[in-house]
Parts: C-alpha cells; structure tokens; sequence
C-alpha cells in the first residue's frame, strides 16, 4: 500500500494527497484526526453528504487498487503561515480511468469550497495537475466533464485550452459537457 505519495506544489497550493488514513477519518467524522495526518486545517462542515458519497467511492478504489493513490483525490492546501484545505482536485483514476474510456486519458475533476471561490485556486490547482501527469507519467490527453449550468468550472476548462468534444449523462450529475485537451 502507498503510504508516501509526494505532494504537487503551484504558486500558491500543495495538492497533498488523500490517504486512506485521512478519507477513512473524514468518513468517520473525526476531523481532528484527518488535519492532523493532513498537516492542514479542514473546513467545519466537510464533507458534506455528497462529498461523503465521493469519499466513499475514493475509499473502494484506495482499498482495492492502493497504487492508483497518486492519481486519486488530493486535498487544495493553501500554502502560508495558515495551512488551509481551499478544496480538492485530482483524477478519476489512472490512464483509462475516464468517462471517454480512453486508455491513454485521464479524466479530471475539481472543487473549491464556497469561502474560497474567486481567488483561481481551482485553475491553478487544475494547472499544475496537468502538468504533473504530462511531465511525470507522459500523459498528454485530458478530459474533463462538466455540468452545462457551471459557467465557473467551464470558463476554467477553456481557460486551459480544453475543446468541447461532445456531452454524456452522468447517472448522480445529469448532463454534462466532455472537453478534451491534447497537450
């Protein structure tokens, strides 16, 4: 089981990985256990009763394929003198692992919590997942799915460079919008 999973670092964030340590405390309600194996204060409040589903979901895969870690979920901790969990990004799973099932493609996915919104941390976070998975593992085609209705996430995927390649529904988020990128 992967225990060290090296964080991802942009201007502003450390993108820490979620061990099943921290998704197993959060899904127990114990945040005080969870930021301390985080190294990083959590919101009151989350996860909410959707993010505990997805949680859930990141748990079953961390137990059944524990080297699929690096590619999971991975909290937005804003760097300074308060370490603060902004949001969490990361993929749906290894190359393969996407809406598209494409074998060279990872599928991306992000949020930022209300309080934190406005401020760019979902793009750069978004940014800096890209670059890790082209520069670390070769990966150069993207995905990522949004809901029609999310002008800020699909502002964000533009932003990118993502190109909107045709749309699927998604049986918890209804229709959503599939963008790719080829880098």
């Amino acid at each position: 089981m992967l225990v060290d999973v090296p964080s991802i670092r942009s201007r502003r964030l450390e993108l820490v990985s979620l061990s099943r340590a921290v998704v197993e405390a959060l899904l127990r309600s114990s945040a005080e256990e969870a930021q301390s194996l985080l190294g990083a204060d959590i919101p009151t409040g989350w996860p909410d009763e959707h993010d505990a589903r997805f949680l859930r979901l990141r748990r079953k895969q961390l137990s059944l394929e524990p080297d699929t870690q690096p590619w999971l979920l991975r909290a937005l901790v804003r760097t300074g003198p308060e370490k603060v969990m902004v949001g969490h990004a990361g993929f749906h799973g290894p190359p393969g692992a996407n809406g598209l099932k494409a074998g060279d493609a990872v599928e991306i996915g992000y949020t930022v919590f209300p309080a934190f919104r406005g401020h760019g941390y979902a793009t750069e976070a978004a940014a800096a997942l890209l670059d890790w998975a082209q520069s670390e593992h070769e990966i150069r085609h993207f995905i990522a799915s949004v809901a029609p209705a999310n002008a800020p996430s699909l502002a964000i995927v533009r932003k990118l460079g993502f190109v909107q390649t045709g749309d699927q529904w998604d049986e918890e988020d209804g229709l959503e919008l599939v963008f790719e990128l080829t880098r």
